[in-house]
């Protein structure tokens, strides 16, 4: 059974869906108001595992992964650059759309923008004031009352009495209880503002996410998941509002990756040390990018410096050694390695040991080529399996050991797929701009796209 760290108990928990053979996951996304950084490459890369594995293992997976496109630094950032929120944050979700698929980390099944959930935001603000879980204060702010909610600190192990002794009160605000946070802001000048029962204003960070997730998954769903450093307050704000809401338990799993270091400090702006993910990807290429993220476990440190980007380009190209030259063949031989690849991964996804069996496996390939080339191809196609499943050796082994970029004629079938997928998302949530990018890029590395009733297909030209 596939065991998973709960951050919620602090223990491993054996993963029984509510619903049989389906897991409905939740996970935090962007605030698109600048470019990815390598901690949002992390949680990008971290959670596409989570998603391929449990797929693998024959599960049907709804991954809901949302955009936060409304909040106080996007607002900061439109109004110094002159421009309106939608057009700043339009932009970025453009570059995130394509540093997610330099990394080939799948289109979740659905992709949520707190803007276009307004409607169920404010249903579920109405509800809490209803049951006595959020008040009006005389600014026209609409808080919730902390104390209200008897579980408030279990995801993070904080006192709520502690916290409160340490908390201060911000100029402005009208709150009863240092703790008690926002749900809805009164609108200022300068910011966009939609109407609601209390006056014109903006939702608060936190309820979005209430929001979207129910709305997308359910009042009660399986696994929620997102970085380190929104274990508190965001999420524990999450469960106190969905829960408060509904009635019902929020998240059976909540999974947290872990903090990205630079150079064993921790990266940030304020110490010169903060890179986006198009400034690695100008030194490494995106398998390289993504190896390197996977080589630690997920709710390890991720320490990025030059030593570590080299040694994932060293070990990939000990995996393309191996599989250089070898013909086509189905994975018939590689069921030893293959049951110890799944016992690393139902280790709560200790991608580590996981990248260790293939590198046994790649040893395998290479021990058994000279005499039996079949099998070292069964083999190969195994190692190429089990990479699949991480998202990774999607290249041809000649093209990455020349040191070369891909061409546009050189994309895997696996890297087209994961295109037209996100072109389908995109259309479906009517996002015309992304669905036209993809076809044109497509388009210019010769795919042709012919949709139809049956859905999109596609042939190079």
């Amino acid at each position: 059974m596939l065991q998973i760290y709960n951050s919620r108990t602090g223990q491993k928990e054996g993963l029984v869906p509510i619903r049989p053979g389906q897991v409905r996951m939740y996970v935090c996304g962007m605030t698109v108001y600048d470019l990815c950084h390598l901690g949002h490459a992390r949680v990008m890369v971290v959670f596409d595992l989570v998603y391929r594995y449990l797929q693998a293992r024959g599960y049907e997976v709804e991954y809901v992964r949302n955009i936060t496109d409304i909040d106080d630094k996007i607002i900061d950032r439109a109004n110094k650059r002159g421009e309106s929120c939608s057009a700043l944050t339009e932009r970025f979700i453009a570059a995130m759309h394509e540093d997610a698929d330099a990394l080939d980390v799948l289109p979740p099944t659905r992709e949520p923008r707190a803007t276009a959930h307004m409607e169920e935001i404010l249903a579920m603000i109405r509800v809490l004031v209803d049951k006595g879980h959020a008040y009006v204060a005389p600014n026209g702010d609409v808080y919730y009352a902390v104390a209200s909610f008897d579980g408030y600190g279990r995801l993070s192990g904080k006192d709520p009495r502690e916290l409160r002794a340490r908390a201060r009160v911000e100029v402005g605000e009208a709150k009863r209880d240092p703790l008690d946070f926002a749900l809805w802001k009164a609108s200022k000048p300068g910011e966009p503002t939609w109407d609601s029962p209390w006056g014109p204003g903006r939702p608060g960070w936190h309820i979005e996410c209430s929001a979207m997730s129910t709305t997308c998954l359910g009042n009660h769903f399986d696994i929620h998941g997102g970085g380190a450093d929104l274990q508190f307050p965001h999420h524990e704000n999450e469960i106190a509002q969905s829960e408060g809401a509904t009635g019902e338990p929020f998240v059976n799993c909540w999974m947290h990756n872990g903090f990205v270091r630079v150079n064993e400090e921790k990266m940030s702006k304020s110490l010169g040390n903060f890179f986006t993910v198009r400034e690695i990807l100008a030194r490494y290429r995106p398998e390289e990018v993504r190896y390197f993220i996977l080589s630690s476990h997920y709710r390890s440190p991720l320490n990025y410096d030059d030593e570590h980007l080299d040694n994932a380009r060293g070990a990939l190209t000990r995996f393309y050694t191996a599989l250089r030259g070898l013909p086509e063949a189905n994975p018939t031989s590689g069921e030893a390695f293959r049951a110890r690849f799944h016992t690393a991964m139902d280790d709560d996804f200790n991608t580590p040991e996981a990248l260790a069996v293939l590198f046994d496996l790649a040893r395998e390939i290479n021990r058994v080529r000279i005499g039996d080339e079949q099998s070292a191809a069964a083999l190969g196609a195994e190692l190429r399996a089990l990479g699949k499943v991480l998202g990774i050796l999607w290249d041809d082994p000649e093209i990455y050991l020349r040191g070369e970029e891909p061409s546009d004629a050189g994309l895997t079938d696996a890297r087209i797929h994961a295109l037209i997928n996100r072109r389908i998302a995109a259309r479906k949530a009517e996002d015309w701009s992304t669905a036209d990018r993809i076809r044109d890029e497509l388009q210019a590395a010769s795919i042709l796209l012919e949709d139809g009733a049956a859905g999109t297909t596609w042939r190079r030209g």
